[in-house]
């Protein structure tokens, strides 16, 4: 039956394979856009509500490094702690479809802008999860240290952007779906040339929470020390150039009461 179904747009391909359109989920579209957020708003790169009582971290990872002034020149080793980049802030009444642990109402993410070798070139993250009310109370940090000019790959640097949260339907891509699927509609969705007609644009690629990660690689989905095979939490890609990584993606476990997170990253 190779080549007996003509090229399909994604909304035919969903009416052709209901089991496929049964693994919809929703997802929030961050939207991005350059601008100057606050404090208490929700932010990519943004400056964040961070606890006077609790110290900024630092990565103390060894022999992080960064390009410098030379892209060639990959021996410029950065000495020392520095301190970690707000990459994110999120509050729950900006994305409602997201479940916080109890009592919190605030994500974060923070994490290194250098290189890191060993985690194959990557970024070193931090996740917090926060009660906005309680920060508040206990008085903000006033001064959040940054790495100086030229000690970071300004790849991992995002630039301050407001947040435009928009609903969606997303879809997982072929390395994300049940085997009895993929076994029964791949061999009939083969095109002559020998690829498949899985389409890419019922999978959300762009920076968001829920929904599925845009896998460019091997689906590699994280389990919590319970046993639980962790849930997509949010992707960051696209606003952020990350070198020729595919997009950072974040998982959680929404049964442990603690949230434990978790993250993976591919490349293109």
């Amino acid at each position: 039956m190779t080549g007996a179904i003509p090229e399909l747009p994604a909304k035919d391909l969903l009416t052709l394979i209901p089991e496929y359109a049964g693994l919809v989920r929703d997802t929030t579209l961050l939207n991005p856009e350059p601008g100057d957020p606050g404090v208490r708003e929700s932010s990519l790169g943004g400056p964040v509500l961070w606890p006077a009582d609790e110290p900024w971290p630092y990565c103390a990872e060894e022999d992080h490094w960064t390009f410098g002034s030379d892209w060639r020149n990959r021996t410029e080793i950065v000495p020392g702690a520095v301190p970690m980049t707000p990459i994110l802030q999120l509050f729950a009444r900006d994305v409602p479809g997201l479940k916080f642990p109890e009592g919190k109402d605030l994500l974060q993410l923070v994490w290194c802008a250098l290189i890191h070798e060993q985690d194959e070139g990557l970024v070193v993250p931090k996740l917090y999860w926060r009660n906005e009310a309680e920060v508040v109370a206990g008085g903000l940090l006033t001064e959040i240290p940054a790495v100086g000019e030229g000690e970071y790959d300004p790849d991992n640097m995002p630039v301050p952007s407001t947040l435009s949260p928009a609903t969606a339907e997303d879809y997982p891509r072929w390395r994300d779906l049940p085997k009895d699927i993929w076994d029964t509609w791949e061999p009939r969705l083969r095109l002559p040339s020998g690829g498949s007609m899985w389409p890419p644009d019922s999978n959300v690629i762009g920076t968001k929470v829920g929904g599925w990660p845009a896998w460019t690689q091997p689906a590699d989905w994280p389990d919590c020390a319970s046993g639980h095979r962790m849930e997509h939490l949010l992707t960051i890609t696209g606003d952020i150039q990350l070198g020729d990584c595919g997009g950072v993606y974040f998982f959680h476990c929404s049964q442990c009461p603690d949230h434990p997170w978790d993250w993976r990253f591919d490349c293109h």
